[in-house]
């Protein structure tokens, strides 16, 4: 089981929580081959087990919150309109991580951005545990790798080439007890492009 630093409320379940961008089904299909090409290589668990999805933000709170922080995230998906997902090729964080290139990068930093600037307080739990927000964007294939896997899989990985497209027409906020590897669905927002003022009617009417 996994130990939450920090002071903690006795008694109030804590999740952890994941907000992603989800590619459509044939290209899950065609990236989880990917995976579990490279699991049945370098025998990297986590390539086999997390579905494809772009991190756009990490955090452990309690589930008191969560209503909360999805009308938060309910209002910033109204004000924006989806985006043309561009994946091609493979990059690494060196010595864990190889994920598939985003070409794409701004729409999903921008989004990335104003999430943070709206929702950053109500999704820190405690000192040491803040939102990890996902500046980066990428699509991760195996992460927590060991030096092997890493060098031997990146050496391949770094010749190979990958293409694929989406429009993220949504965001979905997942979640999961502290401590386990099942993430559920709690919420899915859809990208609405309305203008602010529709926005505001909708928080406070």
């Amino acid at each position: 089981m996994k130990e939450i630093p920090g002071p903690v409320l006795p008694g109030y379940r804590i999740y952890e929580y994941l907000l992603v961008l989800s590619p459509h089904e044939e290209l899950r299909n065609k990236i989880m081959a990917v995976k579990n090409e490279f699991y049945e290589k370098y025998k990297a668990e986590t390539a086999r087990w997390s579905k494809p999805h772009i991190t756009l933000v990490n955090y452990v709170q309690y589930e008191l919150k969560e209503e909360r922080i999805i009308n938060h995230l309910n209002s910033i998906a109204m004000g924006f309109s989806p985006v043309k997902i561009e994946l091609r090729d493979y990059g690494s964080f060196p010595s864990h991580t190889i994920y598939i290139n985003i070409t794409s990068k701004l729409p999903v930093q921008n989004l990335v951005k104003q999430i943070r600037t709206e929702t950053q307080r109500l999704m820190k739990l405690n000192d040491d545990n803040k939102p990890h927000f996902i500046l980066e964007p990428h699509l991760t294939i195996a992460r927590k790798l060991k030096p092997w896997q890493y060098e031997q899989g990146w050496l391949e990985y770094s010749h190979k080439h990958f293409t694929g497209r989406f429009i993220a027409d949504g965001m979905l906020l997942l979640k999961r007890p502290v401590g386990e590897l099942k993430y559920q669905v709690a919420k899915r927002f859809e990208f609405q492009n309305l203008p602010v003022a529709t926005k505001q009617g909708a928080l406070f009417g």
